[in-house]
C-alpha cells in the first residue's frame, strides 16, 4: 500500500512559497528552458512538414536539363550560339544511359489566360507525356490524367490545377467534359489535380493546366523543340553520376564543346533534397543545443537557490539532526524540494509550449501547406524524465551540504 506523507509535502510547499519572488524567478529559468526546447523542436518539425508538403509527390531521385547560349566556339560554330533540345534527344539519352529509369520531355508557356464563360484566370500551360507522373505525381480527384492515346492523337484535352478549378468553377461543379478557352483555343477538361506544391518547375501546379506534349508542340508551333529534359535514376544510382553522362550525350549530338559549362543548365533535385535534409538536421541539433543550454542554466539557478535555502535553514536542520533525523532524511527532503520546484516549472513550460504549437498547427490547418507542429508522445515523456533528472542533479549539492551540517555547529552558528 502506498503511503503519502502529507506533512512532508506540506512542508515542501511551505518552503517553496516562503519566498515567492525568489521561487518564481528560479522556476522561470526552468520554465523558459523547457519551453524553448519543446517549442524549437516542434517548430522545426512543423517547418520541415511545410517544406516537405511543397515537394509532396515529387521524385527525389530526379534531374532536369535545359539549354543556354554556348560559351565556346566548336567545330565551326561560334560561341554565343542559341540552340534547342529536340525530340530525338529523349531516345538518345534513353539508349545511351541504362542507369536512367525514366526520361521524358516537357514544354511550358507562361502568361496564358484560361476562360470559362465569364470567369478567367492567368495560368501556365504545360505539355507532358504520361511518364511525367514519375517525376511529379498528380493528385487526381476527378477524372483522369493525360494518357498515350491523347498524345498519339494530339487531342485537345487538359487537366486543370486546384486554383484553376476554384476560379473558373466557383460553385465547385464537376468540370470534366466541359470546354475552356486558353488564348482562343478550346480544350476539353478531363481531370482535376489538387497537387499543392512542387519545386516551381515550369510553374506552380495549383495554377497550371496540363495538356498532351504533342498537342502543345503542334498548337503553338514548337516543331521538334523541347524545353526541358526530365529524368530519374534507377535504384542504386545517383543523379550526379547520370547528369555527367547526359551532358556528354547531348553535347556530342548538338556539336557543343565538351568543356562548355554554360550551354547546358542542369538541376539536380536529389542534391537539393539532400541539402534540405542536412539543413533540418542542423536546425534540430541547434534546437537541442539552445534548449538544453537554457534548461541547464535554469537547473543551475535552482541549485544555487537551494544552496541559499539550506544556509538559511542551518539551525532548523541542526535541530532535526539533534532530535534524531537521519542524514538520509535530510537529503531526501532537500532533493524533494528541488525536484518539486523543477517539475512544476518544467511541466508548466511543456504545457505552454504545446499550447503555442497547437495554435500554430490550427493556423496552418486550412492552408495549402498544413503542417504538424506538435512534438511526439515519446519526446514529451523524454522531456519529463529530463526534468526529473535535472531536478535531482540540481538538489544534490545542496542536499550533501545539508547532510554535512552537525547539530552542535548549527546551534553555535545560531
Amino acid at each position: 500500500m502506498i503511503r503519502i506523507d502529507i506533512d512532508r509535502w506540506e512542508e515542501i510547499l511551505i518552503t517553496i512559497t516562503r519566498n515567492k519572488t525568489r521561487s518564481l524567478l528560479t522556476a522561470f529559468g526552468v520554465f523558459w528552458g523547457i519551453f524553448m526546447l519543446v517549442a524549437l523542436m516542434g517548430g522545426s518539425q512543423g517547418m520541415q512538414d511545410m517544406l516537405a508538403s511543397q515537394f509532396d509527390g515529387f521524385a527525389t531521385n530526379s534531374g532536369f536539363m535545359g539549354t543556354n547560349q554556348t560559351s565556346k566556339a566548336y567545330k565551326g560554330f561560334r560561341k554565343g550560339r542559341w540552340w534547342d533540345l529536340e525530340n530525338k534527344d529523349v531516345e538518345r539519352v534513353r539508349r545511351a544511359i541504362p542507369e536512367i529509369d525514366v526520361v521524358t520531355p516537357t514544354i511550358a508557356k507562361w502568361g496564358m489566360t484560361a476562360l470559362y464563360k465569364e470567369n478567367k484566370i492567368n495560368c501556365t500551360l504545360k505539355g507532358v507525356y504520361p511518364e511525367y507522373t514519375n517525376i511529379e505525381e498528380p493528385v487526381i480527384v476527378q477524372g483522369r490524367f493525360i494518357n498515350m492515346v491523347d498524345v498519339k492523337e494530339r487531342r485537345k484535352v487538359c487537366v486543370i490545377g486546384k486554383r484553376i478549378h476554384e476560379t473558373l468553377f466557383p460553385k465547385g461543379d464537376n468540370p470534366c467534359g466541359k470546354f475552356l478557352s486558353i488564348n482562343g483555343i478550346y480544350y476539353q477538361i478531363i481531370g482535376i489535380s489538387t497537387t499543392a506544391g512542387n519545386m516551381s518547375l515550369q510553374g506552380n501546379a495549383l495554377t497550371s493546366i496540363t495538356i498532351p506534349f504533342t498537342t502543345i508542340q503542334q498548337n503553338y508551333n514548337f516543331g521538334q523543340k523541347i524545353q526541358l529534359l526530365c529524368y530519374t535514376a534507377k535504384p542504386g544510382y545517383s543523379i550526379s553520376e547520370i547528369e555527367k553522362k547526359v551532358d556528354k550525350v547531348i553535347k556530342q549530338a548538338h556539336l557543343i564543346h565538351p568543356d562548355d559549362k554554360q550551354a547546358l543548365v542542369t538541376v539536380n533535385a536529389e542534391a537539393m533534397f539532400s541539402m534540405i535534409d542536412n539543413l533540418f538536421k542542423g536546425i534540430k541539433i541547434l534546437s537541442w543545443m539552445v534548449g538544453l543550454g537554457t534548461l541547464l542554466a535554469g537547473a543551475i539557478g535552482v541549485s544555487n537557490i537551494m544552496m541559499v535555502t539550506v544556509k538559511e535553514r542551518t539551525t532548523e536542520i541542526g535541530i532535526r539532526r539533534a532530535i534524531g533525523a537521519k542524514p538520509r532524511d535530510i537529503m531526501n527532503q532537500i532533493l524533494s524540494e528541488s525536484m518539486v520546484l523543477t517539475i512544476i516549472a518544467g511541466m508548466s513550460g511543456i504545457c505552454f509550449a504545446v499550447f503555442i504549437l497547437q495554435m500554430m498547427e490550427i493556423g496552418t490547418a486550412h492552408s495549402d501547406t498544413p503542417a504538424h507542429f506538435q512534438i511526439s508522445f515519446w519526446m514529451a515523456i523524454g522531456a519529463c524524465i529530463l526534468l526529473m533528472i535535472l531536478g535531482t542533479l540540481a538538489g544534490l549539492a545542496p542536499a550533501y551540504r545539508a547532510m554535512a551540517i552537525k547539530p552542535i555547529e548549527a546551534i553555535r552558528d545560531e
